[in-house]
């Protein structure tokens, strides 16, 4: 492979524009991301995407490279420094442990979790091609960590989780951190937290997207492919029965305009997370090529993707107008009503002044939160929600 040098140089230009810390900056530029994806061309490796690397029996994605931003940004949520020891869930590819090491030293060490043992062995292969055969590796659920590589400094997941574990809370050390992607009923942020007076409270909080853990501590968050032609596919905060969606896309549409105009980035991250934590029936619905979506907020190449509520055999999608403002497009026998109440969704989300996950705040607590605040309740925790001016 040829010329990457300057690839990679331009993808950390691209990536310290997010404002990275100068320590995590010489970490990419010190490890070689195309080593850990030996396929693929350096033109697509040294981009700022995320890269699909395994997919299930049904086609889903399973496994991938995470985008190098999101990454950097959560490396410098994690503050790791020189000597630490960190845990990581989800080895993937094998890249991120390979930064981590880099950051921690040659005093420091970094032990790496991840379910798939073609992955861990994958990764074992690419970690001694870029010189950090010193990474452990461990094939094995990560929720339970690993206990005998504890206290960690630092615990970071990699993968999207849907509770904290008990066993990487256990394994942290005193003033460690611990860094996950975070389930909020369907919606991922990326989330420190230390501990706080007999609970856990969070330290900053990002907009993220990653692969949903596998295995026995996973989510209830369910995806299902309605139409493979045009891999149609509807993703639902939690297991449940839906009814002929694309019977009712296919039927008569009512639109309901919310007379609210919000921009690409305030839906993607305000609006999305505002439905997530108040509306059980919210779902995303999305297709890799035209055939069902009218006009989806999001249309990229390859994806096309819009927010809304399912209900039985009814579906509201939230889609823009071409004055800009939102329009609730409503589907099925009772596509009024459902339209209506998406419109008394946004309305209440403006209402608030439009919180985005700039200033939510999060506080985990084993035992019951204090009163007067908006509850989600996990299997391990139950996390407290709350925004701040910012």
């Amino acid at each position: 492979m040829t010329g990457w040098h300057a690839l990679r140089e331009e993808m950390v230009s691209r990536v310290r524009a997010r404002g990275i810390s100068q320590a995590v900056a010489d970490a990419f530029l010190a490890v070689p991301r195309h080593v850990f994806l030996p396929e693929l061309p350096a033109q697509a490796v040294y981009q700022d995407d995320a890269i699909v690397t395994k997919r299930d029996a049904d086609g889903l994605p399973i496994s991938s490279s995470s985008q190098p931003a999101i990454m950097a940004l959560m490396l410098d949520q994690l503050g790791v420094e020189p000597g630490q020891r960190v845990l990581e869930i989800g080895t993937g590819t094998g890249y991120n442990a390979a930064l981590l090491a880099h950051l921690v030293g040659p005093e420091g060490e970094v032990v790496s979790v991840d379910i798939d043992p073609d992955l861990v062995t994958l990764a074992g292969e690419h970690l001694s091609a870029a010189g950090h055969p010193e990474v452990r590796l461990v094939c094995g659920d990560g929720s339970e960590g690993f206990a005998p590589g504890a206290p960690y400094d630092r615990v970071i997941a990699t993968v999207g989780v849907w509770d904290l574990a008990p066993a990487w809370l256990e394994q942290l050390a005193p003033g460690g951190r611990l860094v996950v992607p975070l389930d909020l009923r369907g919606v991922q942020r990326s989330v420190a937290m230390e501990r706080d007076n007999g609970h856990w409270t969070s330290r900053s909080v990002l907009p993220c997207g990653f692969m949903r853990m596998r295995g026995p501590f996973a989510g209830p968050e369910t995806t299902l492919v309605l139409d493979r032609e045009s891999d149609l596919m509807i993703s639902l905060p939690e297991a449940g029965e839906i009814g002929d969606v694309l019977g009712a896309l296919d039927g008569p549409v009512v639109e309901l305009s919310t007379e609210i105009s919000v921009s690409l980035p305030q839906l993607l991250d305000g609006l999305s997370l505002w439905l997530a934590v108040h509306e059980p029936r919210w779902c995303t619905i999305s297709e890799a090529r035209p055939g069902w979506l009218a006009s989806p907020p999001l249309d990229t190449t390859g994806f096309r993707m819009a927010v809304g509520i399912v209900e039985g055999d009814n579906l509201c999608l939230l889609e823009p107008s071409p004055d800009g403002t939102l329009i609730a497009r409503g589907h099925g026998p009772d596509r009024v009503r459902l339209a209506r109440e998406m419109v008394a969704h946004i309305q209440a989300w403006d209402m608030a002044d439009r919180p985005m996950t700039t200033g939510l705040h999060i506080d985990a607590y084993r035992g019951a939160p204090p009163p007067g605040v908006l509850v989600l309740r996990k299997r391990h925790t139950t996390l407290a929600l709350s925004w701040q001016d910012s």
